[in-house]
C-alpha cells in the first residue's frame, strides 16, 4: 500500500470512489486528459462556454447571468467533490482534479465577447496566472481541502478577468 505525504494529507488512498465527487472533480472525466489536464479542464470550460452561446443566442446579459449561475454551482459542488476525490486518492491536489479549472476559466470569461479572439485570450490569461499563481492565489493553496483546491484559480480566473478586462477597454 502507498501512502501520499503531499501537504497536510497523508493516508493511503481509498480502493471507494465517489462517483459524483470523481464525475465532478474531474470535470465529467476531462481531468484524466494527458498531457495537462488542468489545460484540459480549461478548455472543456471554455467549450461549453462557446456551445451554450452559440446554440442558444443569449443576449450579453442572459450569458452573464448564466455564467455567474453556473460558476455559483460550481464553487457549491466543486468544494466538497475537491475535498472528496484528494481525500479518496490520498493526495492532497490531485492533478485529475479540475473542476477548479472550470471554475477559474469561467470567471476569466465574464464579460468576454463570444467570438474565438476572446476565448483564446481568456483560455491564454487564465492557464498562465494558474500556472505562475501570483500573490494572493499561491497562499490560497494553504486553505484547508477542496477550499484550497479551489480558491487559488479563483484568484487566477479573478487575474485573467481583470487584464482581458483591460485589454477590451484598451484594444
Amino acid at each position: 500500500m502507498t501512502t501520499s505525504h503531499q501537504g497536510n494529507i497523508c493516508q493511503p488512498p481509498s480502493a471507494r470512489k465517489t462517483f459524483w465527487a470523481w464525475t465532478v472533480a474531474t470535470f465529467f472525466g476531462a481531468g484524466f486528459g494527458k498531457p495537462g489536464p488542468g489545460t484540459w479542464g480549461s478548455v472543456a470550460a471554455v467549450l461549453l462556454w462557446a456551445a451554450y452561446a452559440t446554440a442558444l443566442h443569449p443576449t450579453s446579459q442572459t450569458l452573464l447571468l448564466a455564467l455567474l449561475a453556473a460558476i455559483a454551482l460550481t464553487l457549491l459542488l466543486g468544494v466538497p467533490a475537491a475535498t472528496i476525490a484528494a481525500r479518496e486518492s490520498g493526495r492532497k491536489d490531485p492533478g485529475f482534479v479540475v473542476i477548479d479549472e472550470v471554475i477559474g476559466q469561467w470567471i476569466a470569461l465574464l464579460f468576454s465577447p463570444v467570438d474565438w479572439r476572446h476565448a483564446l485570450i481568456a483560455l491564454i490569461l487564465f492557464r498562465l496566472f494558474d500556472i505562475t499563481k501570483p500573490f494572493p492565489a499561491r497562499q490560497l493553496e494553504s486553505l484547508p481541502e477542496g477550499w484550497g483546491i479551489v480558491f487559488d484559480d479563483v484568484a487566477a480566473g479573478l487575474y485573467a478577468l481583470g487584464v482581458a478586462s483591460l485589454l477590451r477597454i484598451w484594444i
